[in-house]
């Protein structure tokens, strides 16, 4: 089962384009950001500016949470997923460029935008998954660590 839910957590996360980033402020406030993202198996990638209250907050405590789900107004069919995990500056240039081209792919108008030197890439690592399915029944949820 462990395997079979790591394959549907990372294709669950392939095929959706946006997040519901948590993340706390230095004075212990929770923040939420919507972010477009990309993942690569598991692991999930953000770009943003560098001068970000996320990137702040993720800088003093790397510590995150995150959403992805549905608008599905039908409670039944409703599927998501809740992330506890851990960000960090991408700096190194390979995977720079792997993501980049992932990202390119996922998001085409991505290629006719200018470079930004103030851009960054958060990676985010899981370490606990929640996996919603209400389709198996009505409040179902499992978990796995990763």
């Amino acid at each position: 089962m462990t395997e079979e839910l790591k394959a549907k957590i990372c294709e669950y996360l392939a095929t959706h384009n946006y997040l519901n980033l948590a993340t706390l402020s230095p004075q212990g406030r929770p923040m939420a950001h919507t972010m477009a993202y990309v993942s690569k198996d598991e692991i999930v990638y953000v770009a943003t500016n560098k001068n970000t209250r996320k990137v702040q907050n993720i800088l003093n405590n790397p510590y995150v949470a995150f959403t992805v789900d549905e608008d599905d107004p039908d409670w039944f069919d409703m599927q998501a997923l809740q992330v506890e995990g851990k960000a960090s500056i991408v700096t190194d240039e390979t995977e720079l460029r792997e993501v980049g081209e992932i990202i390119a792919a996922k998001f085409p108008v991505t290629a006719d935008m200018p470079p930004d030197p103030d851009t960054i890439l958060i990676k985010i690592e899981p370490e606990l998954v929640y996996y919603l399915d209400y389709s198996v029944e009505f409040g179902y949820r499992t978990s796995i660590n990763f």
